[in-house]
């Protein structure tokens, strides 16, 4: 979809599609999906492990257009999230927190 500007902005289909993505691979590898937007590049890099872990043991696993992330953001809140994606239902918290000297938000199953 595109907004006057040109500039793409993305459904919220697309952004609960990434989501559900991410959120399986996470699960997958035992750890927390972390999403930090980078404003000047035009995307979000997305980072699974331990939060409390530090950076540098943060592997990054994929970056997402910003739109994407605002989109995610837009749909999910801040504490417990309990969402049905595709049919499958996740259930997450939502917070935020700092990698490094950003400003990050965190998706941690429960």
């Amino acid at each position: 979809m595109n907004s006057i500007s040109g500039q793409h902005v993305a459904s919220t289909v697309e952004a609960m599609a990434t989501l559900a993505e991410y959120l399986e691979f996470a699960l997958d590898k035992g750890g927390d999906l972390v999403m930090v937007k980078n404003r000047p590049s035009g995307t979000s890099t997305l980072y699974i492990g331990d939060v409390a872990a530090s950076e540098e043991k943060l592997p990054s696993c994929g970056k997402i257009r910003n739109d994407i992330a605002d989109a995610i953001l837009e749909s999910t809140v801040s504490g417990f999230n309990e969402l049905n994606i595709n049919g499958e239902a996740y259930r997450f918290m939502r917070f935020f927190t700092e990698i490094g000297n950003e400003g990050a938000v965190v998706f941690a199953a429960v």
